[in-house]
């Protein structure tokens, strides 16, 4: 079962980035905790509500009156919102959880809203503000940054500062940098990268084994993912999964600071398993 999670994901991810669906790849994470989702069906809600949308907005499809329409209907008729309460909650990572109970984290807000958008025509892109995701349009005439979090609150210069100061205080400058777009897959990296996070604090080895799972097939050639892969399998005492792990860190990466450490680890394991065989 876990193979075929794995394979499914990877033919969502595995196109040109413009390619991916994003919602099919967010639900397709939330299968290592929901194995039989039915994924179709959540895609097609998010049509649904694009629907909605569509009828709210009528024939002026204007920008600003198409953000405020996916505005009305997302937070407004249907409550979408922050989960503020219970933030590191894993459910907030998952999109059918989100759409099942509607709030989230930002990032995930930010795919559904970004998805719904898509549906009624208006491109949006992600923003990988520090510590708190964004949407962003733009065009040759104006750039809108929208925080689904918030509401679909539109970012001005002057609460992107303070925001920025939640996270650093006033120790950082606001930098057009934190404000730029980011690929489909980064995306999807960091609604991991949460996950993973989480997991570790959690100290769960299997469910943090599932997501750096997909963070190696997102990404093959991460050498850090393949290192923390490896150091999960040495902790769940799968000692030849965690030796090929360490070994191809090392070829990807053998100028690393921790690359001493590591052939020590590789040197007691080896023994290890020729002792098991």
């Amino acid at each position: 079962m876990a193979g075929d999670l794995l394979d499914d994901f990877r033919r969502v991810v595995n196109d040109p980035d413009e390619g991916i669906d994003l919602a099919r790849a967010a639900l397709e994470i939330a299968r290592d905790d929901y194995p039989d989702l039915n994924v179709s069906a959540y895609l097609r809600r998010i049509d649904q509500l694009a629907t909605h949308v569509t009828e709210r907005l009528g024939s002026d499809k204007t920008v600003y009156h198409s953000i405020a329409a996916l505005n009305s209907v997302m937070f407004q008729e249907r409550g979408f919102r922050g989960n503020r309460d219970d933030y590191y909650d894993p459910k907030n990572s998952f999109l059918n959880e989100v759409i099942e109970r509607r709030m989230g984290i930002p990032i995930s807000l930010s795919v559904l809203y970004m998805e719904v958008a898509q549906r009624i025509g208006l491109q949006l892109q992600g923003v990988n503000f520090p510590g708190h995701f964004l949407v962003k349009y733009c065009s040759d005439r104006e750039k809108i940054v929208i925080d689904p979090f918030n509401g679909g609150e539109i970012k001005s210069k002057e609460s992107l500062g303070k925001l920025l100061e939640k996270v650093y205080g006033d120790k950082v400058a606001l930098l057009e940098d934190f404000l730029e777009t980011v690929t489909k897959r980064q995306i999807i990296r960091r609604m991991l990268n949460n996950l993973k996070m989480i997991y570790v604090r959690q100290k769960n080895l299997l469910k943090g084994l599932a997501v750096l799972q997909r963070l190696v097939v997102l990404d093959p050639a991460s050498a850090e993912d393949i290192r923390d892969r490896g150091a999960v399998y040495l902790k769940l005492e799968c000692f030849q999964y965690a030796l090929a792990d360490f070994e191809s860190y090392l070829g990807l990466a053998p100028n690393a600071k921790d690359a001493a450490a590591v052939k020590e680890q590789i040197i007691a394991l080896s023994e290890q398993v020729q002792q098991i065989h």
